[in-house]
């Protein structure tokens, strides 16, 4: 399989570590080492002292996947394949995917998405949100969409760069019209635990579907990007079969050290996940009043979960000031990384420096 390049990543991978204000940044700051061994309880901190730096189980540490299944209702462990998870949307796109196979997927996103079908030789239609109506995903649209021969539905909610979540009721309306249609569910669930409303959680797409595919991990909601830890989960036994025969051709199996850390993450979720909320609603307040007080060049729609939104331009356009914003020491993203022809930026929402970022941004605004 021949693929293009990444464009978001190349992006990232030219600017991220050259620019000093990370105004574009999709995860929470991270965790420093010695905070989350210092919430590890009394067996976490035995097993780190005597982990040994050789292969870890596959499918696996089974503490960990024990672990992630708490997060889920009627969920085992053994319906846990743990990986990067970038290299689990790889690992499912090609054991779910044929050339030739119909695919609609959220639009605008993460490129591995739609990209890596279209590389397998899919046809892949695009499902986009309308701005106008809160990035609102309308299932009326999913409908004009699917065809007789759609084979896999990708989703990512809550949703990058905009932030939005369906309702419940159109979950499950969306949930449920798969089902009649036998399309499967693909479900990026990524930012999954960081919305601004709990009452807003939807249900993951492996707890309301036998054959759905969820895709979660501890870059995002747990600002523990660098473990590169994350999980496939599916009740379906023998696509998780194929799944861990797929990964046998990638990593293997993941770092040791790296999955007692994500087991200590898990367990101190209630010290972390409040602290990254309250950092993000603090931050919405701050780029809210930033885009208030110059509504003659933003548009903006408000997040409802996850750590990024997408504001409007209305006189720059992307690329123009995103060069302008790293001249100025702020990395913005501009959405011709995306391929989506509207002008817009992502903003991040998860760094502690915002208000440092927007006062450097204002200054050459």
């Amino acid at each position: 399989m021949k693929i293009p390049p990444f464009a978001l990543e190349r992006y990232f991978a030219k600017h991220e570590f050259s620019t000093k204000y990370l105004l574009s940044s999709s995860d929470c700051d991270g965790l420093a080492l010695s905070e989350l061994l210092s919430w590890a309880d009394e067996e976490m901190r035995g097993l780190w002292e005597k982990q040994a730096l050789g292969y870890g189980e596959s499918q696996g540490l089974p503490l960990l996947r024990r672990e992630i299944s708490s997060l889920y209702r009627d969920v085992s462990s053994e319906q846990i394949l743990v990986a990067a998870p970038q290299e689990l949307v790889l690992i499912a796109m090609n054991s779910l995917l044929e050339k030739g196979d119909h695919v609609v997927c959220t639009f605008p996103g993460y490129q591995s998405l739609y990209q890596i079908a279209e590389s397998i030789g899919c046809e892949v239609s695009r499902w986009e949100p309308v701005e106008d109506e809160g990035w609102l995903f309308r299932v009326d649209d999913l409908l004009e969409k699917l065809r007789s021969d759609t084979k896999l539905l990708v989703v990512n909610f809550p949703h990058n760069p905009t932030g939005s979540l369906p309702s419940a009721n159109d979950w499950r309306r969306i949930v449920a019209i798969c089902a009649e249609r036998g399309i499967r569910i693909f479900s990026d669930e990524m930012y999954r635990l960081l919305e601004l409303d709990p009452k807003d959680r939807l249900d993951s797409a492996c707890e309301v579907s036998g054959t759905a595919v969820s895709l979660f991990g501890m870059s995002k909601t747990f600002g523990l990007a660098g473990l590169r830890v994350g999980w496939l989960v599916t009740k379906d036994a023998a696509l998780l079969e194929r799944f861990k025969e797929y990964k046998d051709y990638t990593t293997i199996c993941a770092a040791p050290p790296c999955e007692l850390l994500a087991v200590m993450g898990l367990r101190a979720k209630d010290e972390i996940i409040p602290r990254h909320l309250a950092r993000i609603r603090r931050n919405l307040g701050l780029i809210e009043a930033f885009f208030a007080r110059r509504a003659d060049r933003f548009t903006w729609v408000r997040p409802r979960a996850g750590t990024i939104g997408f504001p409007g331009l209305l006189r720059d356009e992307p690329d123009a000031l995103c060069e302008k914003a790293r001249a100025g020491g702020v990395l913005l993203l501009p959405s011709t990384v995306y391929g989506f022809p509207r002008p817009h930026v992502r903003v991040g929402l998860g760094r502690e420096n915002m208000p440092e970022a927007l006062a450097r941004m204002g200054d050459f605004i």
